[in-house]
């Protein structure tokens, strides 16, 4: 069957909504709104919030179903994926280095909007019938804003999230790593497709503990594993990398001319395709992380959505980076393939920089393995929000069904060509970030003054669960969230 047709339709439609007038704006003027009504908040308590997440890790004698360093870790597992690799390739190699100035911008941005989302997450979650925490955009957008237009962007938001959670939670990832397994190991995709799908069936069927637990061993490992590469190329590049900050910088306002005259030689391209890209390695603005973020056992919304903000920091400000710094200053962005005389292909093009920076087969192997690892994360991830989403549409009797048919749905994406699916994946992360994006707005009043009433309490993020209780006693949202006093619309028990 030809789908090329369709492809160039669907890509058509994402260019429209991840183009100049739509997206990008909202994106970057979301986050910036956000970043002056909370003070800057992103700066000011980063310290604070990475030691909470990554030190400290739990809230004991809070209510959830995981720590909050499991709650971290799975959303690392879903946003560290191929975008982290190949996404970062594209927006160089298509917009320039300049592209990556344009990412780390949509990252400390998107810093606030996730703070928002995932404090939003925690602050309107609900239990479900089964005795699991559910909280999202399906939620919040339908109790922070009770009214017809809230309960709209909810379900639509479910809807775009349960359909985007197959093709680039699901089907993408696990063809990115078919493919490369095949390349570099010769490891037929079908023996892949296997592989994946009882991996992920087996951790699937525990439900947010089980993959909680999986990723809290898995996604430190991964993310060291690639940057500790990364960071040898740097070492050994190091007369490189200053020269590489300059063109960064420089050209994310000038754009940039490569071979060929290619379609990068407009900073408009830069911007497009540096925001794009850097939504779609961090998903700040998505709402995706809050789903995993209103799973946490935490003592206040306001601490969870500092960890979780600080997902954004690992993914963009460390990873993206290193990724982005290796393919500059190994020159790889702008060369061409010597037998096509074109420039390198994106999806290729952070192996081959891998390659000349360390001797021998360890860059290919490291970016294979890593790909490898943060794609079959990716996968666990965003199986977690297809089923929240699906949750909030149905009801918990569809859980299991929806884990098992992910599950094998896996299969499907290892052994088939997905030109369609990436092209549909976009527009439908587009449709996800669009209502959330709108919910933010209108509820950021909420989320700057219940931060500033627990932060005027707790600005280092010490407290006790106990004496979180204490200092908030009396405050009404507090007791609300607490005693799940807000009714649950539409509840499904």
């Amino acid at each position: 069957m030809d789908l090329s047709g369709l492809q160039a339709v669907l890509e058509n439609i994402s260019s429209w909504i991840w183009g100049p007038w739509i997206l990008i704006p909202l994106l970057l003027g979301t986050g910036l709104y956000l970043t002056i009504r909370l003070g800057g908040l992103q700066f000011l308590k980063l310290g604070a919030a990475l030691r909470l997440g990554l030190f400290t890790r739990r809230d004991p004698g809070s209510d959830g179903d995981i720590s909050q360093f499991q709650a971290l870790t799975t959303a690392l597992a879903a946003t560290v994926g191929t975008g982290n690799i190949v996404g970062v390739a594209t927006a160089i190699g298509i917009g320039g280095p300049g592209a990556l100035f344009w990412m780390w911008v949509t990252g400390l941005l998107g810093m606030a909007s996730k703070y928002s989302e995932a404090f939003l997450g925690v602050r309107f979650r609900t239990t479900d019938a089964a005795g699991e925490k559910s909280g999202g955009p399906q939620y919040y957008l339908e109790r922070g804003i009770p009214n017809r237009f809230g309960k709209f962007l909810a379900i639509f938001f479910a809807i775009a999230a349960v359909i985007a959670c197959f093709g680039i939670g699901n089907m993408t990832q696990g063809n990115s790593i078919a493919t490369n397994m095949e390349s570099s190991f010769h490891v037929p995709t079908w023996v892949t497709g296997i592989v994946l799908t009882v991996f992920a069936l087996v951790v699937l069927v525990g439900g947010i503990k089980s993959i909680g637990r999986v990723t809290a061993g898995l996604v430190p490992v991964m993310i060291i594993f690639y940057v500790v590469g990364a960071i040898y190329i740097l070492i050994a590049n190091i007369g490189g990398v200053p020269a590489a900050f300059a063109q960064i910088f420089t050209e994310a306002f000038t754009g940039t001319s490569a071979v060929g005259g290619f379609a990068g030689s407009a900073i408009i391209i830069a911007v497009q395709f540096g925001v794009a890209r850097g939504i779609f390695s961090n998903e700040s603005g998505m709402g995706s992380a809050a789903i995993a973020a209103a799973a946490a056992k935490t003592s206040h919304p306001v601490r969870q959505g500092l960890v979780s903000m600080t997902q954004t920091f690992i993914d963009t400000i460390i990873v993206v980076t290193c990724t982005g710094l290796v393919i500059i200053t190994t020159g790889v962005w702008n060369m061409t393939d010597p037998e096509t005389g074109k420039q390198i292909s994106p999806a290729l093009m952070t192996g081959e920089a891998f390659s000349h920076g360390l001797p021998g087969e360890w860059g290919h192997y490291i970016v294979t393995i890593g790909l490898v690892l943060f794609a079959g994360s990716t996968i666990l991830g965003w199986s977690y929000y297809g089923e929240r989403s699906l949750e909030r549409l149905v009801g918990v009797k569809a859980i299991m069904p929806f884990r098992i048919i992910f599950s094998l749905v896996v299969f499907i994406g290892c052994t088939v060509q997905l030109g369609v699916v990436w092209a549909f994946s976009d527009v439908m992360n587009g449709l996800m970030a669009l209502p959330n994006l709108i919910g933010l707005l209108v509820l950021s009043g909420l989320v700057a003054r219940e931060t500033k009433k627990y932060l005027d309490n707790d600005p280092k993020l010490t407290a006790t669960t106990e004496e979180v209780n204490a200092f908030m006693v009396g405050d009404a949202a507090f007791d609300d969230w607490k005693t799940q006093a807000i009714p649950v619309v539409g509840t499904r028990r």
